[in-house]
């Protein structure tokens, strides 16, 4: 077809829609418009940003040479240096980057102190917390949340006791969750659960708002505190509050439930539990070590069978079982397990295989994993002289008690009790009281087991009378077990005049342990009283 016959050809086209239009027209403005100019963010925010993303990766070197290049540094970029130290538990250099602030006269902010006195509690440094707390009075932050929050754990943790962090909560106008929490971690964690859960309840009549950590807290308070009454009502405001799908609270509360020797509450709380972690069988397992080895084994057995991977808490308490069991070929299998899957280097593991080779009677395995520690606590020395006084040698331990003093690691009341009852059971009665004299070097006060391994010395070598002679002196009332270990050495060594008088004194104090009675009864057996006999025999039924 020509063009000419294209041109003269009438050609019908239908209309451009309504929408179509306003579209193109929408383009086109946007097309003609200039667009505003762009605005990049200033370099020392870019850098703050970078510096921060570095500390979360842990790159902790790079994020201070960063910092150490950037022209320009506000308040901001300072904090992000000090908190990112501070939650790499880089606590020494968090402090000095916060000194380096001050002396470069940038004014910190209430974020910057709140960050700072986090390093304060990891150091353990209440002085340089106090003089943070001087700094928040000065540039008046000290009525500051995070500040206030800051400053109670601070307290909680470093000071000798709980005074100045109430003072603190006392003066914090709007508590939080945190502000309450906080305190009563304060008081668990010293091992005062009365006044952690005292502080939760004041939390409940206040009305604050309840979250899943503050019941975490309060169960644990009633766990060292052995209040299994108050840990079943804490249980079930759990369920009611539907915390009970929050597996750090319902860890806790198993935890109470073995603390407290409620082993079927315990197994009920395990089954019931719709998600379990590790820490959850090793939880139950370590509940059952200390009452039913055997089932410990068993469900340490289940968690490996169901894909669980024990870490160096289930060995500890598995060896522990095997211990307590004395059941030297399971303890060599799991010692193996150890090995295999390279946890021998654990020092809590070492320490627990040592103990648990002594009680199996293979003290010369035990001496050997002590000697092949790289490191050594307390407890190693402790589990070590322990092992050596149960079989008799009596000198080794007496040994090993000089070389951890001289290694410098001071000697606690355990220790003491450890080297006493070696004593005792190899006969060295001179050495054990010199060891009883020297407690006062180290400032550690005899406590009523102390003075009982002391009896036990004295009387297995038949010097009753001495032994009489040191309760008589002693700075508290015997006690229970002070006086059976002076009724048995009256028995063993047939002290009869000694022996009415001790039984007198052991009547007096009404005994709740089964073996004192037994004690008594066979004593007045053994003089052919029976109506004493059987009056004490009455006794002890009584007392169920």
């Amino acid at each position: 077809m020509s063009a000419k016959k294209l041109l003269s050809t009438t050609t019908h086209y239908r209309p451009i829609p309504k929408v179509v239009l306003n579209s193109l027209r929408r383009v086109r403005n946007c097309i003609t418009q200039p667009k505003p100019p762009f605005l990049p963010k200033n370099s020392s925010f870019l850098c703050t940003d970078l510096v921060k993303t570095y500390f979360e990766s842990g790159l902790v070197k790079e994020a201070r040479v960063l910092f150490d290049e950037m022209p320009q540094r506000d308040v901001v970029a300072w904090t992000t240096m000090i908190a990112g130290y501070s939650s790499n538990n880089c606590y020494d250099e968090s402090w000095a980057v916060f000194c380096e602030m001050l002396r470069n006269e940038k004014e910190p902010n209430e974020f910057t102190l709140s960050s700072v006195l986090k390093a304060c509690k990891g150091m353990r440094s209440l002085s340089h917390g106090a003089s943070v707390h001087g700094w928040a009075i000065k540039l008046g932050l000290d009525a500051s949340m995070y500040v206030e929050n800051a400053l109670l754990d601070l307290y909680a943790t470093c000071c000798s006791c709980m005074d100045d962090a109430c003072m603190v909560f006392r003066h914090i106008h709007v508590k939080n969750e945190v502000s309450w929490t906080t305190l009563i971690t304060g008081f668990t964690h010293r091992g005062d659960g009365y006044s952690g859960l005292k502080v939760f309840r004041q939390m409940l009549l206040e009305g604050a708002e309840l979250n899943p950590f503050s019941f975490s807290i309060a169960v644990r308070a009633c766990a060292s505190i052995g209040l299994r009454v108050f840990g079943l009502q804490l249980h079930a405001s759990v369920v009611k509050l539907g915390f009970h799908s929050n597996l750090p609270v319902m860890n806790s509360i198993l935890d109470m439930y073995c603390r407290c020797f409620c082993l079927s509450e315990a197994s009920q709380c395990f089954h019931e539990m719709r998600e379990k972690d590790v820490i959850t069988w090793n939880t139950l397992i370590a509940g059952y070590e200390r009452s039913d080895s055997t089932e410990a084994l068993l469900i340490y057995s289940k968690m490996e069978s169901r894909g669980f991977q024990p870490n160096c808490f289930t060995f500890t308490s598995v060896t522990a079982a095997c211990g307590n069991l004395a059941l030297t070929k399971c303890g060599q299998q799991i010692h193996g397990v150890i090995i295999r899957r390279g946890l021998e280097g654990s020092m809590g593991l070492a320490n627990a295989l040592i103990d648990m080779y002594a009680k199996c009677g293979s003290i010369i395995d035990s001496h050997r994993i002590f000697i092949s520690m790289s490191h050594r606590n307390l407890l190693s020395w402790t589990s070590m002289i322990v092992g050596f006084g149960a079989h008799g040698q009596g000198r080794e331990a007496i040994k090993l008690f000089n070389d951890m003093v001289r290694s410098g690691i001071r000697p606690d009341q355990i220790v003491f009790m450890a080297v006493l009852s070696a004593c005792s059971h190899s006969g060295l009665v001179d050495e054990g009281l010199r060891y009883f004299e020297l407690m006062g070097e180290y400032n550690v006060t005899p406590s009523h087991e102390v003075y009982g391994c002391v009896v036990d010395l004295l009387g297995r070598a038949g010097r009753v009378e001495e032994s009489y002679q040191l309760i008589e002196s002693m700075p508290f009332r015997p006690d229970e077990s002070v006086w059976g270990a002076l009724l048995g050495a009256c028995r063993a060594h047939r002290l009869k005049k000694l022996g009415k008088l001790v039984a007198q004194r052991v009547l007096d104090s009404r005994p709740r342990l089964a073996g004192t009675y037994v004690t008594l009864s066979n004593i007045y057996a053994a003089e052919g009283k029976w109506v004493e006999f059987a009056r004490v025999r009455k006794l002890m039924r009584g007392n169920g």
